[in-house]
């Protein structure tokens, strides 16, 4: 599933298209249910669709970053963007979605969202916290190394089923949620289901800022590495072309859709553009096809980023270009 983000112009940022996706129609072990998002998982025989099995030692799809590096000082004279104008700009145009949206600046640590605290079950949103746990664990096996790309890349639903049984996910959750400080994040009641994991879109923007500033920088480079080698097509097949994968977009990012049945569409696109703007929109959309789904996600980021980028002194700074 999921990619990255003086004065500076939409246009000047838009360039060059990524691509990348979640549990998904086969794979994934998170199934499907009828609630929205609260703090209980989905009945065990609900039904999710995960990711169909791809070889597992067939190669990610290609995108080699440099080593990611921190933001440069903002110089006194440039003004801040306006986060919150921007993110009532994004929400206007997402009628009819249930939405959670949080935008971090990271060169200055400002944040604005909408039902930011709202925690929605993540779908291979989740796939960033093991992926998270286990490069700060100590040594990992390269097989192991190799499944986590392909989870992150191809968001391989087989890759992160063997992960979460050999790297103690449940775990994992609560460990990265104290280590980052993340609020709103719970593991799933069903030990079985990891795309029942639950964050908040403040939690995953907050984890992008953590991976970015916090990690060693072996850790750092791997998973924006792998993020950035997203193909457009998931090993599943789902195209992930959407959101923040959408073509003409800077930037690198996780994706992740599940089906809780019979109506209810999680679609969610997360990451960083610009290399400056840690970005998180999670949605549950009812009673629509998934190319509409995509669409809706894909409008309402075009408009968050022209509010963001037009502004004056958005300068983008390289975490892992």
């Amino acid at each position: 599933m999921g990619r990255r983000w003086l004065v500076v112009t939409l246009a000047a940022l838009l360039v060059g298209a990524g691509s990348v996706g979640c549990p998904e129609p086969s794979g994934c072990t998170a199934q499907a249910s009828l609630d929205a998002p609260s703090t209980t998982a989905a009945p065990p025989d609900a039904a999710v669709s995960p990711d169909a099995a791809v070889p597992a030692d067939a190669a990610p799809a290609t995108t080699s970053p440099e080593t990611p590096r921190p933001a440069s000082p903002r110089t006194a004279e440039t003004p801040a963007p306006d986060l919150s104008a921007a993110v009532a700009q994004a929400v206007g145009a997402a009628a009819g979605v249930d939405l959670g949206l949080a935008v971090v600046d990271l060169d200055t640590g400002a944040a604005a969202g909408h039902n930011a605290d709202t925690p929605f079950r993540t779908a291979s949103l989740s796939k960033l916290l093991v992926a998270v746990d286990m490069l700060t664990s100590g040594e990992v096996l390269e097989e192991d190394l190799k499944r986590l790309s392909r989870a992150l890349s191809l968001s391989d639903d087989n890759a992160m089923n063997a992960l979460w049984t050999l790297h103690d996910g449940m775990g994992a959750i609560g460990r990265v949620a104290t280590q980052a400080g993340l609020a709103a994040t719970q593991a799933p009641t069903d030990a079985s289901q990891w795309g029942d994991v639950e964050m908040s879109a403040n939690d995953v923007a907050k984890l992008y800022s953590y991976i970015l500033t916090k990690l060693p920088d072996d850790s750092r480079t791997f998973i924006v590495n792998a993020l950035s080698a997203a193909a457009d097509t998931a090993a599943d097949g789902f195209d992930q072309a959407y959101g923040l994968l959408a073509p003409g977009i800077d930037g690198y990012a996780k994706q992740g859709w599940m089906w809780y049945l019979p109506a209810d569409f999680y679609l969610h696109t997360a990451g960083v553009v610009g290399g400056r703007y840690a970005i998180a929109v999670l949605s549950i959309q009812t009673g629509v096809g998934e190319q509409t789904a995509k669409n809706r996600l894909t409008a309402l980021t075009t408009t968050l980023l022209a509010g963001l980028l037009t502004q004056q002194g958005t300068a983008p700074h390289a975490y892992g270009e």
